[in-house]
C-alpha cells in the first residue's frame, strides 16, 4: 500500500465514524425522552456531521478530486459498503435511550483521544479541522458527563445505564482498530501513534466514569469486560473491512432523501 493510499484509508475511517455517529445522533431528534435532548442531540450530530464533511474533503483531494458538496454528498452516501471503514459501535443500532446516551459517552471520550493524536498533524488542513473539532467536542463531553452524573445517582436510572454499557461493550474494542493504511499515516506525521495505543486510557476513562455503579475495566490480557458477564472480553475483528449487519438498514435510512433526488446537492 502506498503512503497516499495509507494515509486515505486513515482518513476515511476517521471520517466514516463522525458520518455515522452524527447520523445516529440526529435520528434521536424529536424522540428524545425530553425536549433539552432533542436539542443537544441535534447540535453534537451536526457537529459530528459537519467534522466527517471536513475530512471527506481531505479525502478526496488525496484522490485528486475537487472537494465540491456534490463530490462530498458521493464520497458520503454513494460508496460499496465494502469501501466503508466504520467500526462497529457507530453502525449499531441503538435498542433504547440508555444505550445511546452510554454510546454517546463512549465515543465522545474516545474522540478527544483520537483528536488529540492528529492536533500537530503534519497534514495542516487536518492539524486545522482537529482545532476546531476539539473545541466543539469539549462542549460534547461536558453534556454527556452532565447527565450521566444525574442519572447514575438514580436507582432505577443507574440500572438501565448498566444495562446499556453490558450490551454495548463488545463493540468498544472495535473504535480502537487501525486501518491497514495507518502505519503510512504514521510515517508521514499525519498522526501521533496508533489508534490501538488510544485502547488503554478509553478503558481506564471508561472505568473511572461507572465505577464502581457498574463496574467495568480490562482483565489480565488487556482485554474489555465488565463485571457482569466474561462473555464481554472478546470483540469482532477485522471491523474497518467488515460491515456489521446493522449498517446496510442504517445506509438506507441515511440515503432515504437523498434517493428522492439522486442529482440534488443536500
Amino acid at each position: 500500500m502506498s503512503d497516499r493510499s495509507g494515509i486515505r484509508e486513515f482518513l476515511l475511517a476517521f471520517a466514516d465514524d463522525e458520518h455515522l455517529m452524527g447520523q445516529q445522533h440526529t435520528e434521536w431528534i424529536g424522540v428524545a425522552p425530553f425536549l433539552e435532548e432533542d436539542l443537544a442531540f441535534s447540535s453534537i450530530g451536526q457537529d459530528e456531521l459537519g467534522h466527517a464533511a471536513l475530512l471527506y474533503e481531505l479525502v478526496l483531494e488525496l484522490d485528486g478530486i475537487e472537494p465540491t458538496d456534490a463530490a462530498v454528498d458521493q464520497l458520503a452516501f454513494r460508496r460499496s459498503s465494502r469501501d466503508y471503514r466504520s467500526c462497529h459501535l457507530v453502525e449499531y443500532t441503538t435498542g433504547g435511550w440508555a444505550e445511546a446516551l452510554v454510546r454517546h459517552w463512549i465515543y465522545d471520550t474516545f474522540e478527544e483521544l483520537r483528536w488529540e493524536q492528529v492536533s500537530d498533524s503534519a497534514m495542516p488542513r487536518l492539524a486545522s479541522i482537529t482545532r476546531r473539532a476539539r473545541r466543539e467536542e469539549a462542549f460534547h463531553r461536558r453534556h454527556a458527563d452532565a447527565l450521566l452524573d444525574k442519572l447514575l445517582a438514580a436507582p432505577e436510572a443507574r440500572s438501565r445505564i448498566t444495562d446499556a454499557l453490558q450490551t454495548i461493550a463488545h463493540l468498544v474494542p472495535g473504535l480502537c482498530e487501525a486501518t491497514a493504511g495507518e502505519a503510512s499515516a504514521i510515517a508521514a506525521g499525519v498522526t501521533a501513534g496508533p489508534t490501538a495505543k488510544l485502547f488503554e486510557p478509553l478503558a481506564r476513562a471508561i472505568e473511572e466514569r461507572f465505577s464502581p455503579s457498574v463496574g467495568v475495566g480490562t482483565d489480565e490480557t488487556g482485554r474489555f469486560v465488565t463485571s457482569a458477564t466474561a462473555g464481554l472480553t472478546t470483540t469482532d475483528q477485522d471491523q474497518r473491512t467488515r460491515r456489521s449487519d446493522w449498517f446496510e438498514p442504517l445506509m438506507a435510512r441515511m440515503r432515504e432523501v437523498l434517493d428522492y433526488d439522486p442529482a440534488a446537492v443536500w
